[in-house]
């Protein structure tokens, strides 16, 4: 019996490990990104190095009281993010399933045997009897002894995943934080370009008085003071549509801090220049994203199951006891004599399958490359998406100053035919020609601000929101 528990006890305290060890997948980050901040951003520089850093609290960054408020009800209100919180203390409940086998399974329970003896069989004796017979209390002990390492393996890959489920509840609180700052500038948006409009109909207005105080004199023609109508009447329908996509998006923060839109309303307030964002480098971003994390978190799981594979080609060693007490009656229980025990290993080993191991093993070093490829893309994508955002601002940063231009032209545009039209010299179709001219490229500037806005919230989306890997929940033993 020495010479058989002495190489198992050296394997059991030694072990080894089949399958691959892990090593994260490389991927190539450049050493800048193409795009360059806009020239605005040159103005900005940080105080201190750590400055320069997004916070968690990525959306203090816009100066807007009402939308801290409003992000700050995300994480308590978001039944999505309840639903994810609840999946990642799921998966974090599976490490501990995943960890029980690394420990003796024990099992206890009494039986009491009873029997009769048939009066037919052919060796009966004259007198039949019905007894108990058999009265045990077994212990039995069964302990796997983890020789090829799939249990670490398998706790390995339960880590992974749980780490994963971090990650995604991160991505997903991200995204939704990023949703309501991009609503909520959407509102905004249309609150400015509906002042805008507000404050053409009061001027349209007093066009269409001063024309009709002209047609009364005499000066004016009845069409002239048609064209003022149409156009006032005009702009009022505009006006009017407007606020359909304002209460729009006002529903929509209210769903995404988990009110209902009828006990949900924020008043009218103009939007302001958005802020520099510090981008960093494309190294960084691969520890900034948490979907990044996520997929690298899934790579190595996926290297795990590889190993888990691999395990099953080799013995099954079970080392196993059962002890405990038997007697023909309870009372024997008592007594020491009453005891038994037996205990040894066991080794199992699968000698044919029909190729199931090995189609196993090939599923599983097929998902690893899947994964593999699934984290390079996201990374690709997470690259992309910052190029996108940072080509967005540079090039609406250009347009905010020609627009700027524009609306001064447009303006002084007006001013001179609306002068020329009192002074008699021309007829009031060159004054709406001027007002509709005026009007467009104010409405254009007031869409360039909303655009800009929307970049700077989905260039932090892209930048990871201030998350890093080190956030992720270390999960050991």
């Amino acid at each position: 019996m020495k010479r058989v528990f002495v190489p198992l006890l050296a394997l059991f305290a030694v072990g080894c490990s089949v399958g691959p060890k892990y090593q994260r997948p490389d991927i190539q980050a450049p050493a800048a990104y193409k795009e360059t901040p806009p020239e605005a951003y040159k103005e900005w520089k940080a105080a201190n190095p750590s400055d320069a850093a997004i916070r968690g609290d990525w959306w203090t960054l816009f100066g807007d009281p009402d939308l801290n408020k409003l992000e700050l009800q995300v994480d308590v209100s978001n039944q999505n993010l309840k639903a994810a919180q609840a999946r990642f203390a799921q998966a974090r409940a599976l490490i501990k399933v995943s960890q029980s086998q690394k420990y003796p399974t024990i099992t206890a329970g009494a039986d009491i045997t009873g029997n009769r003896d048939s009066s037919t069989y052919a060796l009966a004796t004259p007198k039949t009897s019905t007894s108990f017979g058999s009265f045990g209390l077994p212990v039995d002990v069964s302990y796997e002894v983890d020789a090829w390492g799939r249990v670490r393996h398998s706790i390995e890959a339960a880590r992974a995943e749980a780490q994963a489920t971090a990650a995604d509840l991160e991505t997903l609180r991200l995204s939704y934080h990023a949703e309501l700052a991009y609503d909520y500038f959407e509102l905004r948006s249309a609150d400015a370009e509906q002042k805008l409009l507000d404050d053409t109909v009061v001027a349209y207005r007093a066009a269409l008085e001063l024309t009709e105080n002209r047609f009364e004199g005499g000066v004016a023609a009845g069409a002239e003071v048609a064209q003022a109508k149409t156009q006032l009447e005009a702009t009022k329908t505009q006006d009017t549509d407007l606020s359909v996509r304002r209460a729009q998006f006002e529903h929509a923060l209210a769903v995404l801090t988990g009110k209902s839109p009828a006990e949900f309303s924020l008043p009218p307030k103009p939007v302001v220049d958005p802020p520099a964002i510090p981008v960093g480098l494309p190294s960084q971003l691969l520890e900034r994203r948490p979907d990044i994390a996520a997929a690298e978190r899934r790579v190595e799981e996926a290297n795990a199951q590889v190993g888990i594979a691999h395990a099953a080609f080799f013995p099954q060693i079970v080392l196993g006891a059962v002890l405990g007490l038997e007697g023909q009656s309870v009372t024997d229980w008592l007594n020491w004599p009453s005891r038994f025990w037996a205990v040894g290993p066991s080794v199992l080993q699968t000698v044919f399958d029909g190729g199931r191991r090995r189609a196993q093993q090939q599923s599983a070093e097929f998902n690893y490359n899947a994964t593999v490829a699934t984290y390079r893309e996201a990374a690709l994508d997470a690259f992309q998406q910052v190029e996108d955002n940072l080509a967005a601002l540079r090039v609406l940063d250009k347009e905010t100053g020609t627009q700027r231009a524009a609306v001064a032209a447009a303006e002084q545009s007006l001013e001179l035919s609306t002068n020329r039209y009192t002074g008699g010299l021309v007829t009031y179709l060159e004054v709406v020609t001027a007002q509709g001219t005026a009007l467009v490229n104010e409405r254009m500037a007031v869409d360039i601000l909303r655009r800009r806005m929307d970049a700077s919230v989905l260039l932090i989306k892209a930048l990871g929101g201030g998350w890093d890997a080190t956030k992720l929940p270390k999960l050991t033993d």
